[in-house]
């Protein structure tokens, strides 16, 4: 496994900016946006089966494959701050090179993954490749990286399902470790409202569904709009 992680590493090179970006001012300029919810060469073959076969569950539109992006669309961010955040505490330039974290490593060396949602079912599932960054104990990813990748999960399933919502509590039982490079399959379920609150499941399988690694529960608080988050 070790060794697998050292060959990607030799095929990815140095660190390099993501191609086809151009950081701009949010105020100023138009941000270019890459989708990185799509193969690209350090994807494993098992990520990229997985990827296909949902892909062509898209087509009858049960399915959506959801974008990524490195930093949050102007449009999305305008709203949010709009509604949530109080502009004395904002720096523009700040923001402007704000990254999305599970988006912050270069291809291949930490988050690989991507997301389709049903939203009849309120499900959303995600094809999750950990690289050889997220190392934790020797050869297997760190507890702490699989919390977020879990967290970006039932996250987006809470957003999908209940609109601007954030973590209040998320509870992992670790089960099993998962090994560096390998292919992982988070399916998020949406259980229950109350009101604000979305109660979501999440269970972190391997890809045969044999190995159960992680499963978890979690609450989040759909924001108010009337109130300030800062």
């Amino acid at each position: 496994m070790l060794r697998s992680c050292a060959a990607l590493l030799r095929t990815l090179g140095a660190p390099r900016g993501p191609p086809g970006v151009v950081w701009r001012s949010f105020s100023s300029e138009k941000v270019i946006h890459k989708d990185f919810a799509v193969p690209n060469p350090s994807w494993s073959k098992d990520l990229r089966l997985l990827f296909d076969q949902f892909m062509k569950k898209c087509e009858d539109g049960s399915w959506e494959r959801l974008p990524s992006h490195r930093q949050t669309p102007l449009q999305k961010f305008e709203d949010f701050k709009t509604h949530f955040l109080d502009s004395k505490h904002m720096k523009e330039e700040q923001m402007s090179q704000a990254q999305n974290f599970t988006r912050s490593f270069e291809d291949g060396l930490g988050f690989e993954y991507v997301m389709f949602c049903n939203d009849i079912e309120k499900m959303v599932v995600c094809f999750f490749q950990g690289g050889p960054h997220l190392q934790g104990v020797p050869g297997f990813i760190h507890g702490g990286a699989i919390a977020t990748i879990i967290d970006a999960t039932v996250g987006m399933c809470a957003n999908r399902a209940g609109g601007a919502a954030m973590t209040a509590n998320l509870n992992i039982n670790f089960k099993r470790p998962i090994p560096l490079c390998s292919v992982v399959v988070l399916k998020s379920q949406l259980d229950k409202v109350e009101g604000r609150k979305l109660f979501v499941s999440c269970s972190v399988r391997s890809i045969d569904e044999k190995t159960l690694h992680s499963e978890a529960t979690s609450l989040f608080i759909k924001l108010d709009p009337n109130k300030r988050l800062t």
